[in-house]
């Protein structure tokens, strides 16, 4: 793990990339912002996490670090050591994890649920959606307090790479860490998706994935298909995270558009339209 710091004192910001070996895009977020040593205000630590997984090009040595936190100093695997060890770096940061994705070209974030600090940072994001990953953030750093996760493009593509070194600026001028100008809040309500279910994809030949994530499936409407058998919606859903060949045994996740980040919540009626409610999002 290499870990930097800019400013003095104690950082109250972290930056992490690399958590991922196979996805390059936070690591060259951070060693540009490192290069480049800007000014900042507020003194920031900049972590690349999974070095070993970088230098292989692999997703991780012995274990998925994305699924190993809290770990543990004993711990039997590279990534359960590594996981208690980051979190040791990162106790008392507000947080901003960068990754990418098979799945989506566009940047997207995600948080273990909508509270005060997504409330706070996301308007100033250039991304289009933000998603609740709820009962999926077990063993994920982003089932900690103050951490946003930003999917910055497709994996080991030159854009996510930009896109992530774009999102840490975004981030920092946004957190009052970086002088600058500010990313102008959306005047659109950036939607807010929530993980409901995996949808999962038993062994096959080849897998196909027929519809747009965060866009609307309805009841009835062909989304994907194993080896040529297509699979229906039963009930309409927002694909998230959907894509053939992202994951080994899942195609992705169904998801409910449950709010927009202005603070004014969706309920979703059986026929899969929507109506103001008062009530959070949760």
């Amino acid at each position: 793990m290499r870990v930097e710091t800019l400013g003095d004192g104690e950082p109250e910001f972290a930056i992490v990339g690399g958590i991922h070996g196979d996805e390059p895009c936070g690591r060259v977020a951070v060693e540009t912002l490192a290069e480049e040593k800007p000014d900042v205000e507020r003194p920031v630590k900049l972590i690349i996490a999974n070095e070993r997984a970088l230098e292989r090009g692999v997703r991780y040595v012995d274990e998925d670090l994305n699924r190993a936190f809290p770990g543990s100093p004993d711990a039997e695997t590279y990534e359960g050591r590594l996981a208690h060890e980051l979190l040791s770096e990162l106790r008392g940061c507000e947080i901003l994890s960068l990754h990418s994705t098979r799945s989506h070209a566009a940047p997207f974030a995600l948080v273990d649920e909508l509270d005060g600090h997504a409330r706070a940072v996301c308007p100033y994001l250039s991304v289009e959606a933000l998603v609740e990953t709820a009962e999926y953030s077990d063993g994920r750093l982003i089932a900690y307090p103050d951490v946003v996760e930003l999917e910055c493009g497709l994996q080991q593509s030159a854009a996510a790479a930009d896109n992530a070194t774009r999102l840490v600026r975004e981030f920092l001028v946004a957190v009052g860490a970086l002088t600058g100008e500010s990313t102008p809040p959306r005047h659109h309500p950036l939607p807010v998706f929530r993980l409901d279910e995996q949808i999962p994809k038993r062994q096959a030949d080849a897998y196909e994935v027929f519809v747009e994530n965060f866009e609307r499936v309805a009841t009835g409407e062909r989304f994907a298909a194993i080896d040529g058998e297509p699979l229906v919606a039963e009930s309409p859903f927002y694909p998230i995270l959907l894509s053939a060949y992202g994951y080994r045994n899942v195609f992705g996740y169904r998801g409910s558009l449950v709010g927009r980040l202005d603070g004014e919540p969706l309920a979703h009626r059986a026929d899969g339209t929507s109506a103001q409610v008062e009530s959070g999002t949760r």
